[in-house]
């Protein structure tokens, strides 16, 4: 029986996928990706797949993958999706099929307990600002009683809470083979499990720090993987950029000085004199800190010249030729205590890599690559290629007989024109197949936008005002079930500050403001309070709220956006994309930052719909939508809504799923 013929079997009515799940309905559209990812898998060539919300794209792409018999690498974008697949999906198909498939979950360091890390600092005298005991004393409890040593596992953590570095390893303070842990440690134990494993389920920053350093398994996995599949890849290019250049920070200096002294104290005290060499380094790291001076959190300065611009270039360059004989002087005071304990090897090591971070960041941009700095509690000096297309070309799809590997890349948006040029051209995928999938749902019945005419500009100042100020008569007509999508984080404390006051006194909707509380626990008390009966919600958020929540139902029917999403054309990689493409005598507007906002466009309203009996309404609070040319085709790449052209059509729209929601769900 050939593949495709057993794919097709899988998806047909009465098949194996139904009789495993009564939820399951046959779509054409996932029959469509299925078949599509079978063929390449067939005929070893990549495929880029625009799934829409809807289609049902893990399972198109899971149920080839297994059953094709090979070893496969699935990677996504978020490590909460890398758990859905791996705890759920995975799972479930597996046991459906009856396949004896081995499965294995991997993901960075940073999300793994260090048994080393942990006991280093137990027997510190004091704590870093931040860190409660009981924080500590209640990862230790837990450390007795984890296999895998995943903190995801951990009752309570809040993935931002200031124990994870201290009980975490990296990179740079790893100890490797050397470790007195290393034959129970959890991170070696999940690189083993994967080695072993038919399925390894990766995520994308994991993956390209891989390629980048060749650390953590990902790039021993490759030779021997012929399909991997890249879900969420959307996000490829920007997570890519981040690992493929180079960055130095002064966390890092910090850290190691922390770790230097640690270790110096705790297993050579007296044989250096520990404190000045880190004191040396420590005031390196603020002085160059101190060279930016005063700039808002956020801020991001081009670096063109022979320094950041608006710093005095000499006392940059003296202020990171400190940094760098700081290192060297750490360094020189190691070598003499390697032979004491691995510590001091992997100290010395960091001291050398962090020296040779400063010193190619006094010498020359590389071609083809942006540099900036980030200013905010902490200095990041970063390095970029402006894409991932030629990374991907030579290190993935050239990668040990690479044009015999299938190589599947799949998202709900992928660009906006029939090529999907937004996403294949910055990711070196010009000549893959592609396949655009549309949603099953019916948007012209369950979905209407609105864009309201009587708006300030964007860039007015009492824009923020008054998107506020109409959410407020919008969501009290609804009932809460409402969520405002920012463009900045100007704009969602503004509003999110604006929403609180005037729901203070009368109580009748709880408004959650992103920041406030972990990512996970904003959702959840969202979904709770919009359909268990509890106090309706409003949620205010920005960033990376714009993708990957999932509200199904008629706890979310309402999503305000507040203006088009196009990047700041400040922003160093955003500047220097353009005037690469300038240079090639392309437009910079047409070619870039318009497919990045219809992009982003389409995530954020992506939100909105998520089941067959959803209903709701797509709020845009700029009006260059119906008043410039371009606005035609930012509009083409949403969903075909129904259009709604005043305020009292939307208030009356929002009554009506109010009556249906009190018929149909009411509260108790």
């Amino acid at each position: 029986m050939s593949l495709a013929f057993a794919v097709e079997e899988a998806f047909a009515p009465g098949g194996v996928l139904s009789r495993a799940s009564e939820y399951f309905v046959p779509r054409p559209g996932q029959t469509e990706m299925a078949l599509a990812v079978t063929r390449a898998i067939e005929g070893a060539y990549p495929l880029v797949v625009e799934a829409s919300t809807g289609v049902g794209k893990t399972f198109s792409y899971l149920v080839p993958a297994l059953l094709s018999g090979e070893r496969v690498l699935l990677s996504t974008a978020t490590k909460a999706l890398q758990d859905q697949l791996f705890g759920r999906d995975l799972p479930n198909l597996v046991k459906a099929f009856g396949l004896p498939v081995r499965t294995a979950l991997l993901k960075g360091r940073a999300s793994y307990l260090c048994l080393h890390r942990m006991e280093m600092a137990r027997q510190e005298t004091s704590l870093p600002d931040g860190v409660p005991m009981r924080a500590l004393a209640s990862v230790e409890k837990w450390s007795q009683l984890t296999r895998t040593g995943d903190l995801a596992e951990l009752p309570g953590l809040d993935e931002r809470s200031p124990v994870i570095p201290l009980v975490t390893s990296t990179r740079e303070n790893c100890l490797g083979a050397q470790c007195p842990r290393f034959r129970v440690c959890h991170v070696n134990l999940a690189r083993r499990e994967a080695m072993a494993a038919d399925v390894v389920v990766v995520n994308h920053h994991l993956f390209f720090a891989d390629l980048a350093v060749r650390e953590s398994g990902v790039a021993e996995l490759l030779p021997s993987v012929r399909i991997a599949i890249f879900d969420e890849a959307h996000q490829l290019n920007e997570i890519g950029v981040q690992f493929l250049g180079r960055n130095l920070t002064t966390g890092q200096l910090l850290d190691f000085s922390r770790d230097l002294l640690a270790a110096g104290l705790q297993l050579a005290r007296g044989l250096v004199d520990w404190q000045t060499v880190v004191a040396a380094t420590e005031l390196a790291a603020r002085e160059l800190r101190l060279c930016a001076g005063k700039q808002l959190p956020g801020t991001k300065l081009r670096w063109t010249d022979e320094g950041p611009e608006g710093l005095n270039a000499k006392v940059w360059n003296q202020a990171l030729e400190a940094v760098h004989a700081s290192c060297l002087q750490a360094g020189v005071a190691l070598d003499t205590v390697t032979e004491l304990a691995p510590d001091f090897v992997r100290l010395h090591e960091r001291a050398t890599e962090l020296a040779e971070r400063a010193k190619s960041f006094v010498d020359a941009c590389e071609p083809g690559c942006v540099r900036w700095i980030d200013v905010g509690s902490q200095l990041r000096l970063i390095e970029s290629p402006l894409d991932i297309s030629r990374a991907v070309k030579s290190k993935v799809l050239g990668a040990a007989g690479g044009a015999e590997k299938s190589w599947i890349f799949t998202s709900a948006t992928l660009g906006d024109d029939p090529k999907l040029t937004w996403f294949t051209q910055p990711c070196g995928l010009a000549e893959a197949e592609v396949l655009r999938v549309g949603s099953p749902f019916d948007y012209e019945r369950q979905a209407a936008v609105y864009i309201p005419h009587n708006f300030p500009k964007p860039s007015d100042p009492s824009h923020s005002a008054k998107v506020a100020a109409s959410a407020v008569i919008w969501s009290r007509q609804l009932g809460g079930r409402t969520m405002v999508l920012t463009t900045t984080l100007r704009a969602l404390r503004a509003i999110g500050e604006a929403l609180q006051t005037a729901f203070e006194r009368s109580g009748e909707l709880e408004v959650l403001v992103q920041g406030s509380m972990p990512k996970r626990v904003l959702i959840d008390r969202f979904r709770e309070g919009n359909s268990k009966g509890d106090r309706a919600c409003i949620l205010v958020a920005s960033a990376s709220f714009w993708e990957g929540i999932d509200v199904p139902g008629d706890a979310l029917q309402l999503v305000i956006i507040d203006k088009l999403p196009f990047p700041p054309p400040n922003e160093p990689l955003a500047e220097a994309r353009s005037k690469m493409l300038e240079s090639q005598g392309r437009s910079a507007f047409n070619d870039y930052f318009l497919p990045e906002a219809a992009v982003a466009l389409k995530q954020g309203a992506g939100r909105l719909i998520r089941r067959e009996t959803d209903q709701g309404i797509l709020v845009v609070c700029d009006s260059r939508l119906i008043s410039m040319g371009y606005g035609r085709r930012l509009l083409r790449a949403l969903p075909p809504m129904q259009r709604l052209t005043s305020e009292q059509e939307l208030l009356d729209k929002l009554a009506s799923f109010t009556k249906t929601c009190t018929t149909a769900c009411p509260r108790t």
